[in-house]
């Protein structure tokens, strides 16, 4: 999938967002919509983790759940 997809498929997406970072908000999956680099400064701004470190996490989510 590219991210279109990603954006296309991101309503059954969020579950698996949230179980796996508790400390989303639906306002944070309101904002990051399926993009990876939104997910990254959510997590970065949540969890207090280096960007690099949350921009890591999102991109290893997006390809660990086929999206991308």
């Amino acid at each position: 999938m590219n991210m279109e997809q990603v954006k296309g498929s991101w309503h059954e997406l969020k579950g698996k967002v949230k179980q796996r970072w508790a400390k989303i908000t639906d306002d944070d999956l309101m904002l990051i919509e399926g993009n990876a680099e939104e997910l990254g400064g959510v997590l970065q701004k949540r969890y207090g983790i280096a960007k690099d470190d949350a921009r890591k996490q999102a991109e290893e989510f997006f390809r660990g759940c086929g999206c991308c």
